[in-house]
């Protein structure tokens, strides 16, 4: 993997606004990808989320949730030290869990496979309409892609990461038009906390869906906001 500093990514910053998480770019309060992912869920999904929480129970559910952002969050600092080169191998040695998976990504997911990086925790947005954070950008088996990391209680199904595939198709979109790449593929690289390692992709005609449907519910969240 080499670097390529091709292009320059803005500072941001975030803020919640009205229960919605906005980055600050200049002047710009932009909802960021995930916010509006979150706000436009459809009825199915509320229940099935409302439903196991009623089953785990709030106080397990609550638990298990913070447990998972905080396994989720520093799996992705080490795996930005290691692309920064700020961390070697050997820095994974140990036996804490986050760690183990962070080993998993780089060496099933990464190695011989991210050709070229040019960035990492890149902050993306479409002018006037939304911003968020990409793990990664750059060159992925041969093609302008961005790489996104995930953690997971349990193995998925493909049928089960929509939500993971229409985030990534956003930051594809906004570096397309800002920089006027032609990034035609978006990766997601899984470890469960069971060190299972999982990768999901779209490219192509795929991938032209999967923004369209955000461009669908990027409009479904203005007019939300515009009831309010």
């Amino acid at each position: 993997m080499k670097w390529n500093k091709k292009y320059d990514y803005p500072t941001s910053s975030r803020a919640t606004v009205d229960g919605i998480r906005r980055y600050l770019l200049g002047e710009k309060k932009l909802p960021g990808v995930t916010s509006i992912l979150d706000a436009t869920k459809s009825e199915e999904d509320k229940a099935a989320l409302a439903n196991w929480r009623e089953r785990t129970g709030e106080k397990e559910a609550e638990a298990i949730t913070k447990a998972a952002s905080s396994r989720g969050s520093k799996m992705h600092n080490y795996l930005e030290s290691y692309l920064l080169g700020r961390e070697n191998l050997s820095f994974f040695e140990d036996n804490e869990q986050y760690k183990k998976m962070a080993k998993e990504i780089i060496d099933k997911g990464l190695t011989n496979r991210l050709e070229e990086i040019w960035g990492v925790e890149c902050t993306l947005y479409y002018p006037e309409k939304y911003a968020g954070t990409a793990d990664c950008v750059g060159v992925y088996e041969g093609k302008e892609a961005i790489i996104d990391f995930k953690q997971s209680n349990k193995p998925k199904k493909v049928e089960f990461v929509d939500s993971w595939f229409l985030q990534t198709a956003a930051y594809s979109l906004a570096h397309n038009f800002v920089y006027n790449t032609k990034i035609i593929s978006c990766v997601i690289l899984v470890c469960t906390v069971d060190n299972l390692f999982q990768e999901f992709k779209i490219h192509g005609p795929e991938l032209i869906t999967y923004q369209n449907l955000f461009l669908g519910r990027l409009k479904k969240f203005n007019e939300l906001s515009n009831l309010t």
